[in-house]
């Protein structure tokens, strides 16, 4: 009978944005497919930026496992890594997150460029110049508008069928570029299902002989950038019934506004302009259905007598969700 490959994937200390490392480890076919039975595993921590060469073993502790459609008897394991001596590494953002009981729910919607290596440009754009304005490439259906499609619809056929929360794609504002949303019950769960739909589509673009381009503003000028919008809410957003609640939650986050653009993702600066549907990095606003503001209220939740979620968009597409919704947590809980 044939063996099972476990695919322990992790985050390196690479800056000013984290990159994703993976090895195989094969176990026997006896494996039962469950988070328990994957073992804690060792690396060479002095070639990802995360030890000295003189004392380099990390340790991968797994934290969350599905299936890995795209390979024969394979799982994905999601894993934190720990020091020698167990405790949490300083390039673990996963052990931040102070909310073990998922009282808080998130739901982040990932942007990203599909990248083309060979003109260092997204996909749709011309070697020299640029492609039409934007305006026909959001959730835009034809040649020339949807560009990049085939590998977008693999990825998305891959998350579903290892058993990802994926709420929807669509097509963005900038030709090239697309987005994911993912929703969890608990803000582990939510960053271990984004940094396994990020390595999957990193993975599906080897294939094209694409990248993905991670970066919050990728093409300079009058182009929209890249978020990733952090939808959140807990038991009292959840059932608040009150107008007065959400803008004293809202409120919490006015003079914390440097600690949250710290963990948001580098150079956010040239994101958060005021322009292209984002408040300037400088001000802190909300407000309902508003897309310039810092934090939208969304119409469900006024529709729904007050009670739902809210939506930060100032995180960024490099942001680290697990550092993103540690700050979030830490500042409602305030």
């Amino acid at each position: 009978m044939s063996k099972v490959k476990l695919e322990y994937i992790w985050l390196d200390g690479s800056q000013p944005m984290q990159g994703l490392r993976s090895k195989t480890k094969i176990m026997d076919s006896g494996f039962s497919g469950k988070l328990k039975d994957c073992p804690n595993w060792s690396f060479d921590g002095s070639s990802t930026q995360q030890a000295e060469g003189n004392s380099s073993d990390c340790v991968l502790k797994p934290v969350f496992i599905c299936p890995d459609a795209d390979r024969k008897n394979a799982f994905l394991v999601m894993c934190e890594v720990l020091n020698a001596d167990g405790t949490p590494h300083e390039s673990n953002g996963r052990a931040t997150v102070q909310d073990k009981s998922d009282e808080f729910w998130f739901g982040f919607e990932q942007e990203y460029t599909i990248w083309n290596p060979e003109t260092d440009l997204p996909v749709g754009f011309p070697a020299n110049g640029y492609p039409a304005p934007q305006g026909p490439y959001y959730c835009g259906v034809g040649t020339g508008n949807a560009v990049g499609r085939e590998l977008v619809e693999e990825h998305l056929d891959l998350c579903l069928e290892a058993g990802l929360n994926v709420e929807g794609i669509n097509a963005e504002v900038m030709c090239g570029q697309w987005e994911f949303q993912i929703f969890a019950k608990g803000a582990e769960s939510a960053g271990d299902q984004i940094w396994v739909a990020r390595y999957l589509l990193e993975r599906t673009a080897e294939k094209y002989g694409l990248s993905i381009n991670w970066e919050c503003k990728p093409v300079k000028g009058d182009w929209n950038g890249s978020g990733m919008h952090a939808n959140f809410s807990n038991s009292e957003l959840r059932t608040a019934n009150s107008k007065e609640k959400f803008y004293e939650i809202c409120e919490k986050f006015r003079d914390v506004v440097d600690e949250h653009i710290a963990v948001y993702g580098h150079d956010n600066d040239q994101r958060l302009t005021g322009l292209h549907e984002t408040a300037a990095i400088t001000d802190f606003s909300y407000g309902v259905s508003d897309r310039g503001a810092s934090i939208r209220i969304p119409l469900y939740t006024v529709e729904h007598d007050w009670s739902g979620y809210l939506e930060d968009r100032r995180p960024n597409s490099a942001a680290d969700p697990y550092k993103v919704a540690a700050r979030i947590i830490k500042t409602v809980s305030s």
